[in-house]
């Protein structure tokens, strides 16, 4: 993509500047923007009048000086390239951010950057600016961009501004309104839509005043893509708080900007987590399931642009942002919010739900008897997987089953696929040994009618970004 240089306006008389801004505001462009389209102009006219001279030479008796055409107005842009103010904040993942402005303007759109003095240390002005194309702004006091109040024409001259990495400090910052730099005072002065992605420790990420910090902001209308979990810079420290990839990010910015990403338009499915029966007030019959997985999917669903509903048994994780959550402990209870959630497109069953439950749960707590222990009358749970796949009405497009499997993964989940009436299924191997029951990492087998792909082991991010480029090149395949 052509990049754009920085143009900067210097020792204009007071008549000349006052014009030039008038000009800017009438057409709703900063003060570099009306000087380019002036350059545009004046470039388009000369081309036009060259052209023109050539072809009349060209012509019999060329040769006499003809009358000069008229001066033609400029066409104007029709069309214009998305134009993204990226606030690069003071975190160990400030290196995602040169990926990040690359892979913007691989997808056609123009990038400007500021840099908090945090971030210098990890990332330079220079790096960045040579990536967008013109200087990166990092002074709220900058004399060559402030004559016509840059920061304000910073905040307007986007489309979407984008915080990434969010840290927790520059997070509190929006929360509280502060404007006491060049990022904080663009994002306090603009009007457009902000993207955030938090980039932080698991702790600082878990404490109660940044979860209220994102809740305000949340409120305030803010998007936010992650974080993902996984190691973090810090060793021997791992959880929730790595900034979302770079290709995360240009999804959710791409469903913001054009409501595009390949599963824009579409609406998904996903539960998550384990059920817990109870047995009385204070016993369950439940799993060791941690949800990260069946959360990772929903928030993948999410980022590449679909309206998504996550049903989600009780885990110990963070709503996905930018989807709905609808929370449940029984089995029956999250077969009622399933089919609440009907009609969808498609519906991924990553959940593990208990097979039993009691017939009778007590009303007092269960003591101990001289008899011995007490016998739990089960019965089976519904098969909600089975329930959905069998609908005769309103049965997703695609439906997608989970197989946790001690032994005979492969052919124990081709039996569930032939059972259960759905149309993939994902299998893997649950044994103490694999740490993936609550792990971060998982390995996992598409069964499906066709055959089975064996997946390489990866982090339970990498599993639900992979298997939502699957669901989206399988309903694009079924379009044609």
């Amino acid at each position: 993509m052509a990049q754009t240089s920085s143009i900067t306006i210097r020792r204009l008389d007071g008549r000349l500047k006052k014009e030039l801004r008038i000009r800017a505001a009438k057409h709703g462009r900063s003060m570099e923007d009306e000087v380019r389209t002036i350059l545009r102009a004046a470039a388009d006219i000369e081309q036009a009048d060259a052209a023109a001279a050539i072809q009349r030479i060209a012509e019999p008796g060329g040769d006499v000086e003809p009358e000069a055409p008229p001066r033609r107005r400029a066409k104007e842009l029709t069309v214009r390239p998305t134009r993204v103010l990226l606030i690069i904040g003071g975190g160990i993942a400030a290196y995602k951010s040169l990926d990040l402005i690359r892979r913007l303007q691989d997808g056609g759109m123009r990038v400007r950057a500021i840099l908090t003095d945090a971030a210098q240390h990890f990332v330079t002005p220079l790096a960045a600016g040579a990536l967008c194309g013109e200087r990166a702004h990092t002074d709220l006091f900058d004399p060559q961009s402030e004559f016509d109040v840059g920061h304000i024409r910073l905040a307007r001259d986007a489309d979407l501004v984008v915080v990434a990495p969010a840290t927790a400090d520059l997070i509190a910052r929006m929360a509280g309104g502060h404007a006491d730099d060049l990022a904080a005072a663009a994002l306090l002065a603009t009007d457009r839509p902000i993207l955030i992605a938090p980039a932080m420790n698991p702790r600082m990420w878990a404490a109660k005043a940044t979860q209220r910090n994102l809740a305000q902001l949340v409120a305030d209308g803010v998007r936010i893509v992650g974080p993902n979990s996984g190691a973090m810079a810090e060793r021997g420290e791992a959880g929730i708080g790595r900034m979302a990839e770079p290709v995360e990010i240009v999804a959710a910015v791409a469903a913001m900007t054009h409501g595009a990403g390949p599963l824009a338009g579409k609406r998904v499915l996903v539960t998550s987590g384990p059920t817990s029966e109870p047995i009385d007030p204070v016993r369950v019959i439940a799993n060791r399931s941690s949800g990260k997985q069946g959360h990772a999917i929903a928030a993948a669903a999410a980022a590449a642009g679909a309206d998504v509903v996550l049903v989600s048994g009780p885990v110990n994780l963070p709503d996905p942002p930018s989807l709905s959550v609808v929370r449940v402990e029984t089995a029956q209870q999250m077969l009622a919010a399933v089919e609440k959630a009907l009609p969808v497109d498609v519906a991924i069953f990553a959940a593990a739900v208990a097979d039993w439950r009691p017939r009778r749960v007590s009303e007092s707590k269960i003591k101990k008897q001289p008899g011995g222990a007490p016998v739990l009358d089960l019965v089976e749970n519904p098969d909600i997987l089975s329930t959905i796949a069998h609908r005769s009405s309103d049965r997703p497009r695609l439906v997608i089953g989970f197989a946790a499997e001690t032994d005979r993964v492969v052919a124990n989940a081709k039996a569930k696929l032939a059972k259960k009436g759905c149309d993939w299924i994902l299998a893997n191997d649950v044994s103490p040994g694999t740490g993936i029951m609550g792990g971060d990492t998982n390995t996992v087998h598409l069964v499906t009618a066709s055959g089975v792909e064996s997946w390489p082991p990866q982090s339970k991010d990498d599993v639900a970004r992979a298997l939502v480029e699957r669901i989206a090149a399988a309903l694009e395949e079924a379009k044609q």
